[in-house]
């Protein structure tokens, strides 16, 4: 049957700003940038772009600013004739699961990861579970700016429902991953920062046998990320301490990233817990093409280390879209971040914090070594990252002066050492980072790079 349409403009000030997604989604200080208003526009975009007709599974973080933009985006959603399935609280890799085992065509999740408590942020996946690529990303934003939208009625318009078991079959699914339970048994401490992690983390390693220690386990929006979780591992460290447990596992808001402390309280950062989980991976005959995936901000004694061992490394930019999609070019299984973003491609489509916990937890549970000895296996490269402010920070990547002094620094350096430029996403800065086996020479590089970049971009 032909449907009616209705035609509506919805150009706003707002959509005159530079791109609207950045590396992560669309993010903001929630009822500021990020408004209802802006909400339910980008829900009505996305839905036409990528699902009108279809399913789209939506899912939070805990932020008190959650249900506000949860409805404007479902509002959105249904206008463009979505069907929407909400999966409530819970981690940003079980929308991204959901979405492949409902067979939608899309899932939208609202958090801000590891922000602050004011911020949030809405990002989408695609049919496959993966991250939307730059190229849908700017057909939603197009659609956002037409002053011309056609708009489904009647029966056409789209609907929402709860899925009630949204929760256990992405738990089942994660603790397929361990075959249900540790060879041994294990006393771990997790962070759950007051975020997505609360009830999932704890039940997770729970049903896997382990003995848990749940702190900041609590659905409490006003307390997301706050001197705790993956942003801050001092009380995790020292409950691990007081508890004799074996390990501690810090998740962010949305718990798709992870970093631990070992038996002694000491930080364990994602190019350890990759490399770990790489190693194990290589040794059991599972890490396809003997291959990992990280970024550049990963350190080059991680890449020495991993190569002695007859891995390849493999450098992708930062955020773990651009390690997704590096993974799948190169028919890598395993790929990550320093930040603690690790996909297990076997299991996961995304980073995974509960996901790669379970995994770190398995591994010492079957050792005879503890995660203090497992986790360092290489000597990291000093590194110096200076922050230098700019007037002209887009002309970047276009600067040819700029670029032959950069190159004249790796020259110098020699295998030794590299130096790495990135632009801020959010602030007007260019960082620069300098690694060298000598931390005299990294700093010296650094500080000469430092002034070219303040000379050449001001």
């Amino acid at each position: 049957m032909a449907s009616s349409v209705s035609r509506v403009g919805y150009v706003r000030e707002y959509f005159q700003m530079p791109r609207l997604f950045g590396t992560d989604g669309v993010r903001g200080v929630a009822n500021r940038e990020l408004t209802p208003d802006l909400a339910l526009s980008l829900g009505r975009a996305a839905g036409t772009v990528m699902a009108k007709g279809g399913q789209v599974v939506v899912g939070r973080d805990t932020r008190i600013s959650g249900p506000m933009l949860e409805g404007a985006l479902v509002a959105g959603l249904c206008s463009a004739g979505v069907r929407v399935r909400l999966a409530g609280i819970v981690p940003t890799p079980a929308v991204a699961f959901l979405t492949i085992d409902e067979k939608a065509s899309a899932g939208a999740v609202i958090s801000a990861s590891h922000n602050p408590v004011q911020d949030n942020g809405i990002k989408f996946f695609s049919n496959e579970g993966l991250k939307t690529s730059a190229t849908v990303e700017d057909r939603i934003e197009r659609v956002m700016q037409s002053p011309d939208v056609e708009l489904p009625l009647g029966a056409e318009v789209g609907s929402a429902e709860v899925i009630e078991d949204a929760l256990d079959r992405y738990l089942d699914h994660i603790l397929a991953s361990v075959d249900g339970s540790f060879t041994s048994e294990i006393r771990i401490v997790l962070d759950c920062a007051f975020g997505a992690a609360w009830a999932a983390g704890p039940e997770a390693f729970g049903r896997a046998g382990a003995e848990v220690v749940a702190i900041n386990a609590v659905g409490d929006g006003n307390r997301i990320n706050v001197g705790c979780g993956s942003t801050n591992l001092s009380s995790l460290a020292e409950r691990v301490v007081k508890e004799g447990a074996q390990l501690g596992l810090a998740f962010d808001g949305d718990a798709d990233r992870v970093l631990a402390v070992d038996e002694r309280g000491e930080r364990v950062d994602g190019d350890r817990l990759l490399g770990m989980t790489a190693v194990h991976l290589h040794r059991l005959g599972e890490l396809d093409n003997d291959m990992v995936v990280a970024t550049v901000m990963s350190n080059l004694g991680f890449k020495r280390a991993l190569e002695a061992k007859g891995i390849e490394v493999l450098f992708a930019p930062v955020g773990d879209k651009f390690v997704a999609e590096a993974m799948a070019q190169h028919g890598a299984v395993l790929g990550g971040e320093q930040s603690g973003h690790v996909i297990i491609g076997k299991h996961s489509t995304t980073g995974d914090g509960i996901l790669t916990g379970l995994q770190i937890a398995a591994i010492v549970a079957a050792s005879d070594r503890p995660l203090s000895q497992l986790a360092h296996f290489f000597e990291p490269f000093p590194q110096v990252l200076i922050n230098v402010e700019v007037a002209a920070k887009h002309k970047l990547d276009s600067h040819e002066p700029l670029w032959e002094e950069v190159r004249s620094a790796e020259a110098a350096l020699g295998e030794d050492g590299r130096v790495l430029l990135r632009a801020s996403g959010t602030e007007a800065l260019v960082r620069v980072m300098v690694e060298a086996a000598d931390p005299v020479r990294a700093q010296s590089v650094a500080e000469d790079v430092a002034g070219s970049v303040r000379d050449y971009l001001n």
